[in-house]
């Protein structure tokens, strides 16, 4: 059974119609099948539309939760102190290891301010808005994140023997 994954999409322009997003599509080509996006959303940067789209996916059980979006530097990038907010367990690894790749094709990525971490049984990793960096990241996340996934779901009974596999 795939795993249910959650898009948020957290952008102005794309939330009022102006700009098309670019983003969502990467995510459904790069995906594979142990994953199924079962529901997006495309909202502001305001906090608390930012809040309720990730609390939603959260009581909806999706495994993994990805944002796309509001992890820079502009005033209006909030994501990361919303993310923050709800978070119960953080992640720290997966947050330096997407900059250390990141930094490899964007001399820009270690501008990012995503992070990463668990709340009951969801995985949400901040993105950036780049469908380019979607893209690379998801590819590099890709080998790894089942592992974690059937962690935070409570799969796994024997962490030596499955990664040994």
């Amino acid at each position: 059974m795939p795993y249910s994954v959650g898009i948020i999409i957290i952008s102005d322009r794309a939330s009022r119609g102006e700009r098309e997003d670019g983003c969502l599509p990467v995510f459904k080509e790069t995906l594979d099948d142990r994953f199924e996006i079962v529901e997006s959303k495309i909202v502001s940067d305001d906090p608390e539309n930012i809040e309720s789209a990730i609390r939603e996916f959260v009581e909806k059980k999706h495994r993994l939760i990805f944002t796309s979006g509001g992890t820079g530097c502009a005033p209006r990038d909030n994501t990361p102190e919303v993310t923050k907010q709800i978070i119960e367990r953080f992640t720290p690894g997966v947050d330096e290891a997407i900059r250390t790749f990141s930094v490899t094709k964007s001399a820009y990525a270690i501008y990012s301010r995503a992070v990463s971490g668990i709340t009951q049984q969801s995985f949400i990793v901040n993105l950036p808005g780049s469908p380019k960096a979607v893209k690379e990241i998801v590819e590099f996340l890709l080998p790894t994140i089942e592992h974690p996934l059937r962690l935070v779901a409570n799969l796994v009974k024997d962490c030596q023997k499955e990664l040994n596999q």
